[in-house]
């Protein structure tokens, strides 16, 4: 899911206009992370219900009287359920003690032995003794006013241009609060059909296919809603008002035509005919690279809704808002989130990690250098504020671990965008779609260890050490490299500090590109211990090293030096702000040694600016440059030091 607190660009409409905007996308992320936040503390004061784990839902039928304009429910939920443990005749739905239950049947007859519980759990006691795998089911009737004490609301009514709109919204915990159900994330529901009645003057959007509008009398109509994909309760969704509706078609790589159905307020018709045309690029770009859309048998869409976010509701998501970003979030979900889902809180990442780097992936996809490069840098940048964490969710009692913006979004993203680099594109992007395929895994649950398995199968490549240092460990690295020439070879040190004591070294391969006679070439290096050096020979005479030039590698404060001077070594100028994005300032200890010379490089070994220091601190404006990485090179007599510095 996705929250924008920033005002609502309703006109981001196309691939390309998405492609400047991520100037903005640090501040909808952090906006995303303080609304799960603060929306999460429910859900961990709920814990998985163990009175509901003794069965297996199969299917739901889902029947509820809804007025937008009236803060009120009136429902029927009939589950389909079988047995799992010996002598089973009492059966347990999560569901609010503020709601009413009026009816309860069993094979058709009523039971009058049930009662709820102060734990929110309604307990039902069966006349007989079910067998296991026994097939059976059960019928609640119930109504009332669903409290609004969730974080996200659960059940909302507000307006939009003056006129009634009903939406739910139960992620995590807040299914129970308007309607009996078994919410954990174990046990999927198989199959559902949604049928809910409403006046006329409104049109109801839910999961799955609508396979039926018909009048109902009174003034009011019955729409049905069919689902025939496993789901969990907080996925399960109905929006109601006085939406127009209309469709683009997808044509997946099978030849069938996936619809595209979206869902509007009559007032933003207009801007959202044109702004979803996105979506149909987004979809492309996803199948291609994970495989098809998962629910092709049924549809795709959005729902307008009255939050400024939206929430990946299976194959419908809600939306506050149509930027390109929020739409290629909740659809990144439909693959990584719903298809496959995180089975453990400690594991997050695999939800909300992959959201936000496939949303970067936008940009590399679409040819938007400038923002991808941006993203990478300013990812990075906000991880290595802190010196200490780990992807690996190691307190989930703690709402404010679990949903930490630099470590399970920001550091979960570079995580993947790390493995990338190290298992290549080809393995990367197969591993995952194995991953999604997998029997054991798609349409339920898994574990950062199941995706291991699956990379490794695929790269031949054994990753325990590397989930080792960056997924369970702290921290990340800094690296000091000091290069010399050899004829017309490459002598390379490499040293790595570090930032976390819990973490002695961080394995990972490096890449480092080196420069001269007018040509280049990438080395991939790998270093398995601090001090370790490298020699290598070369066609050509080394002019210039840079570190990590497409920015591959969670690192801060990397110093590049070709030089062994103690002076400089010991004392090297100053270098502030960095990151930086206005002048930058270059101070050094005038009475140990006098500067020449200041070079600054681009990330690409091409001169930006040079100045002859004529005062200490020396300062350059960088208003012109545009942000990314730049190498600084001092120089001394015929001896220099380098060193690599951020513009945000």
């Amino acid at each position: 899911m996705l929250r924008f607190l920033l005002p609502l660009f309703w006109g981001w409409a196309t691939v390309l206009m998405a492609q400047v905007h991520d100037a903005n996308c640090k501040h909808h992320l952090q906006d995303l992370i303080v609304w799960e936040s603060q929306a999460a503390e429910r859900q961990f004061r709920f814990s998985a219900n163990p009175l509901t784990q003794d069965y297996d839902l199969h299917y739901h039928r889902l029947e509820w009287q809804v007025d937008p304009a009236e803060r009120y429910i009136e429902g029927t939920v009939t589950a389909y359920f079988s047995p799992q443990v010996e002598d089973f005749q009492q059966i347990h739905f999560d569901f609010s003690t503020l709601m009413s239950v009026v009816d309860i049947r069993y094979r058709g007859t009523p039971l009058t032995s049930y009662r709820q519980l102060e734990t929110d759990v309604l307990q039902i006691d069966l006349p007989q003794v079910l067998s296991p795998d026994q097939l059976d089911s059960i019928s609640i009737r119930y109504e009332g006013i669903p409290p609004e004490d969730d974080g996200f609301g659960s059940f909302v009514t507000s307006q939009h241009g003056g006129t009634p709109i009903l939406w739910t919204l139960s992620q995590p915990y807040g299914a129970k609060n308007w309607w009996p159900c078994k919410q954990d994330l174990s046990d999927k529901i198989d199959s559902i059909d949604v049928l809910v009645q409403t006046p006329a003057a409104y049109r109801v959007a839910s999961n799955g296919l609508l396979v039926a509008e018909r009048d109902a009398g009174l003034d009011q109509k019955l729409y049905h809603w069919r689902h025939r994909y496993p789901i969990p309760a907080y996925l399960i969704a109905i929006a109601v008002t006085d939406y127009v509706t209309f469709s683009d078609y997808f044509v997946m790589a099978s030849g069938d035509s996936l619809e595209v159905q979206h869902y509007v307020f009559p007032e933003f018709l207009d801007q959202g005919q044109e702004a979803f045309k996105s979506t149909l690029d987004l979809l492309e770009m996803f199948s291609d690279l994970f495989g098809p859309y998962p629910f092709a048998e049924e549809k795709y869409g959005h729902a307008q809704f009255g939050w400024s976010g939206g929430m990946e509701h299976q194959t419908m998501s809600f939306m506050g808002s149509f930027a390109f970003s929020l739409q290629a979030h909740e659809l990144a979900h439909q693959w990584f989130g719903n298809k496959v889902t995180c089975a453990s809180w400690e594991d997050i990442w695999l939800n909300e990690g992959f959201a936000s780097y496939l949303t970067a992936l936008t940009y590399e996809y679409f040819n938007s250098t400038n923002t991808w490069r941006n993203w990478r840098i300013w990812t990075v940048d906000d991880v290595v504020e802190e010196p200490g964490g780990s992807v690996w969710v190691d307190d989930t009692t703690s709402v404010s671990r679990i949903f930490d913006g630099r470590l399970s979004y920001r550091k979960g993203s570079l995580l993947l965008h790390m493995l990338r680099w190290y298992v290549g594109d080809e393995a990367f992007f197969q591993g995952l779609r194995n991953y999604l395929n997998d029997p054991e895994l798609a349409f339920g649950y898994a574990r950062t260890s199941d995706l291991q398995r699956h990379l490794e199968q695929e790269s031949g490549l054994d990753l325990e050490e590397f989930f080792r240092d960056w997924f369970y460990g702290q921290g990340h690295p800094s690296y000091e490299l000091n290069w010399g020439r050899t004829g017309t070879g490459l002598s390379l040190t490499i040293d790595q500090n570090p930032s976390h004591p819990s973490v002695d070294f961080i394995a990972i391969h490096l890449p480092i590109l080196v420069s001269g006679d007018g040509v280049d070439t990438l080395l991939r290096l790998d270093h398995r211990f601090s001090g370790q050096q490298f020699d290598i020979d070369l066609p050509f005479w080394v002019s210039w090293v840079t570190f990590d030039p497409d920015y591959w590698i969670l690192s801060a404060a990397d110093v590049v030096s070709s030089t062994r001077s103690p002076e400089l070594l010991a004392r090297p100028p100053g270098v502030s702000p960095n990151p930086f994005a206005g002048e930058l300032r270059i101070e050094w200890p005038a009475e140990v040694y006098s500067l020449d010379r200041i070079d600054i490089y681009d990330g690409q070994g091409r001169l930006v600016d040079t100045q002859l220091p004529q005062q200490n601190p020396a300062v350059f404006d960088s208003s012109s440059w545009p942000p990314g990485l730049y190498n600084l090179r001092f120089w001394v007599g015929t001896e220099h030091l380098s060193r690599q510095v951020l513009k945000r």
